[in-house]
């Protein structure tokens, strides 16, 4: 049978409240506030914190405080790769970000997703990954629906709200994002 957790990272419903993910939320959260209120500026100390709360980063991985997540673990992210102010990432499911990947302030990606129907909403929930390829620039107070890929070299508008998947090398923007072009081809 599985465990909570592993029912969350694969998709399947899940109990939130059970004392293992409860636990580690909490670990997480006060990693953070040591992150958002005690260091705030990206010291020694601070990738000290970011390196137990994120450990599978690349090189040149850096977080503009304040930042959010749930879990921490659940973030996987390539070489160069920059959160500025107020991103949040609910990383109920697995997070994988490529490389020289940018995300503009109030960035949000949420994973977490829950039950349409009110009586299994209640006690279940589930989470969905996200996939981000290399080379994308995620504008300003976006969000990055559970489910969805963005792939490599794309660029989604300031203010959209990604809720499928995007081609490589596309400039996606509006709510829901609608991919306007390719990025490889001269616009008309």
């Amino acid at each position: 049978m599985m465990t909570e957790k592993e029912k969350m990272i694969s998709g399947e419903y899940y109990a939130a409240g059970d004392p293992v993910l409860v636990k580690e939320r909490r670990k997480a959260k006060n990693l953070l506030h040591r992150l958002n209120v005690t260091e705030y500026r990206l010291t020694k100390k601070a990738k000290e914190i970011l390196a137990e709360l994120i450990p599978n980063v690349g090189k040149s991985f850096y977080i503009e405080p304040p930042f959010h997540c749930d879990y921490g673990y659940n973030i996987s992210c390539g070489d160069n790769v920059y959160f500025n102010v107020n991103c949040v990432v609910l990383d109920c499911a697995p997070v994988n970000i490529g490389s020289n990947v940018f995300f503009a302030p109030n960035v949000q990606i949420y994973t977490a997703t829950h039950p349409l129907d009110a009586e299994l909403r209640k006690t279940l929930e589930n989470a969905l990954p996200i996939s981000i390829g290399d080379d994308c620039w995620i504008g300003g107070n976006s969000v990055i629906c559970p489910g969805v890929t963005i792939g490599k070299g794309c660029v989604i508008g300031a203010g959209s709200v990604v809720t499928k998947d995007i081609p490589d090398n596309s400039l996606a923007v509006g709510n829901p994002a609608k991919v306007i072009r390719k990025l490889n081809q001269e616009p008309q």
